[in-house]
């Protein structure tokens, strides 16, 4: 799952959006919240989670570890500890070699 946080316009998001976009549901994005000290969306007055760019990014990154690469929850808590900014930093350049395929792809399509 491969989300382009530079095609995010809105400057909030709500959990169910957020769901939508990962394709998980909105109890899981809230159990994750509870495991994992990383994500920590914004609330409003009445309790409502509002998710920023950085959340979502810091969800893409928990969801890489957990779905795609299938640590176990702890395992993926360990590997955050002991290396976020190697995860996020591998993360973000295959997101954006995904992005090239995709546009490679389209363009040899159109030719």
């Amino acid at each position: 799952m491969s989300i382009n946080i530079n095609e995010l316009t809105k400057l909030y998001y709500t959990i169910g959006e957020v769901a939508e976009m990962f394709n998980v549901s909105k109890s899981l994005i809230r159990f994750w919240e509870s495991e994992f000290d990383l994500l920590r969306p914004h609330k409003n007055s009445k309790g409502d989670r509002r998710f920023t760019k950085q959340n979502i990014e810091q969800f893409n990154t928990i969801y890489h570890l957990v779905k795609e690469r299938g640590f176990t929850l702890e395992g993926a808590k360990r590997e955050l500890k002991a290396n976020k900014d190697k995860i996020i930093k591998t993360k973000k350049t295959l997101d954006s070699l995904k992005n090239i395929r995709g546009f490679l792809n389209d363009l040899k399509d159109r030719i």
